[in-house]
């Protein structure tokens, strides 16, 4: 489906600045089909002068829609809609004074000019499926009464706001909560959702007559209300703008529009919305992200200070293969040490594997007197990988990088000769992982099968039951040793 600006660049005349003034009413428009009980349709004036394109579609929440299908991109000659062409030329709201009928649906017809500026740039079709409509309440009333005037207020050019949008992702909408005022900020209507929503925070009678600034601050404490600005501008229906109140056990966002059908401000429209579940469900999330980076946190101390006991250990064996085995020990440890400290820091349970890559690269190559003529270069990026697969990983790649130190040069090496690649080749579905040395490579006859050191097995172990990968080992093009990983990202 087309979007309004392929649309307007396709088939109008229409101006960058234009085509943003009507996105600007679309961001907004399902209030007035809400409180319109009606669908709406953007048309677009042909180019050419030959008739109009339909923008942008919307139907209510409120009420069965007029269109059955979709409208958009559709195009509507002169002269078949008369209302549309009149609101165009004579720059005016239109109305049909008999319903049409479409597919045995009566349906009352409106069209309205959009005007920026001094320009008329669009029509705003309004159509009403009248076997939907009930018999009038104060809440029909009040709905259509302030529908007609944001219309007014399209034609004049006042609505939307310049610049004005809410912030809140969770804005509210006609049916969480419609309180109505006149220009001294009084409550002309409130619906039953917004009274609602005022008894929790505490109103014993109705909202009608009374100011409801002066009844919001009076329920709210000072240290949850927003600025006295912010406060009045927005309760007393003077300024396009919304703010949220946190009273604890109550919270609230509130949306003002000021209606001005007319040019001067005779009151003001305010949506409410009580978003109480969602600020506990968000304090909840919270804590428990806080939560679980304090877990890694206290994984990785305790980590470490097994490390610390196994390194202390292991000064003081005079068995040298044992002090080796500990000294093992010691970077596997360290390397889940690694995950877990970059984990307490990160929002989520993921993390940026580059880092950790790189500091394994360290931990390895720092070890030792042999380690200081050995470098490791990454090239690539293994980009973002969830705590299931970073723990395994890095033991993996701690196991195989020691193994290329320990044994690919075996002090074969000057300081500055011995480099280690880590290759990283990440795609959609798969992580590519190379580490090829230029030291003096596997020993004749080696088989993985056969002849796999502790180390090995572990890597092996890892890489085809925890990663669900492949691991294959054999001869570089420097004549040192190449080792392929190869992991499924889609596995579950």
């Amino acid at each position: 489906m087309p979007s309004l600006s392929e649309i307007a660049h396709r088939h109008t005349r229409l101006g960058a600045a234009d085509i943003a003034w009507l996105q600007l009413l679309q961001a907004d428009w399902q209030i007035i089909a809400d409180l319109s009980f009606a669908d709406l349709v953007l048309w677009l004036p042909d180019r050419d002068g030959d008739g109009f394109w339909a923008g942008g579609q919307i139907r209510p929440t409120t009420g069965p829609t007029a269109y059955d299908d979709d409208m958009i991109g559709e195009h509507l000659p002169a002269g078949r809609r008369p209302l549309v062409d009149t609101a165009y030329e004579q720059r005016r709201v239109t109305r049909e004074g008999d319903p049409e009928w479409r597919n045995d649906v009566p349906v009352r017809t409106e069209a309205a000019p959009v005007r920026r500026e001094d320009r008329v740039i669009a029509v705003i079709g309004r159509n009403t499926n009248l076997l939907g409509v009930r018999p009038p309440s104060r809440l029909e009333i009040s709905y259509v009464q302030t529908a007609g005037e944001l219309i007014q207020m399209i034609a004049r050019g006042l609505f939307p706001a310049p610049g004005q949008r809410s912030d809140h992702a969770d804005s509210p909408r006609v049916g969480d909560g419609f309180v109505r005022v006149d220009a001294t900020g009084r409550v002309q209507y409130a619906s039953p959702n917004a009274l609602s929503l005022y008894r929790r925070l505490g109103v014993a009678g109705d909202l009608t007559g009374e100011l409801l600034t002066d009844v919001t601050r009076e329920l709210v404490p000072l240290r949850s209300r927003p600025d006295e600005e912010t406060l009045s501008a927005v309760l007393g229906g003077r300024a396009h703008r919304d703010m949220e109140v946190d009273a604890g056990d109550v919270a609230l966002i509130a949306r003002s529009i000021p209606l001005r059908p007319r040019g001067e401000r005779e009151g003001g429209l305010i949506l409410t919305r009580d978003v109480t579940a969602l600020r506990d469900r968000d304090r909840e999330l919270i804590t428990k992200d806080a939560t679980i980076r304090e877990i890694h946190h206290r994984v990785k101390n305790n980590l470490q200070t097994v490390a610390a006991l196994l390194r202390l250990q292991a000064r003081r064996i005079d068995a040298p293969e044992a002090t080796t085995a500990l000294e093992e020990a010691v970077r596997r440890v360290g390397s889940i040490a690694i995950v877990h400290e970059t984990l307490s820091h990160a929002v989520e349970e993921t993390l940026d594997f580059d880092g950790v890559a790189d500091r394994l690269a360290k931990l390895v190559t720092d070890v030792g007197s042999l380690s200081a003529a050995i470098r490791v270069r990454r090239e690539g990026s293994f980009g973002m990988l969830d705590a299931e697969r970073a723990t395994p990983l890095a033991m993996v790649l701690t196991e195989l990088l020691q193994n290329a130190v320990e044994h690919g040069y075996d002090g074969e090496v000057s300081t500055g000769d011995g480099e280690i690649v880590l290759a990283v080749d990440r795609r959609s579905a798969t992580l590519g992982v190379v580490i090829d040395d230029d030291g003096r490579g596997l020993p004749a006859g080696f088989d993985l099968e056969t002849r796999a050191s502790l180390g090995l097995s572990i890597v092996r172990t890892l890489v085809e039951s925890e990663l669900g990968g492949q691991l294959v080992l054999g001869a570089s093009a420097t004549g040192g040793t190449r080792v392929d990983l190869s992991i499924p990202l889609d596995r579950p």
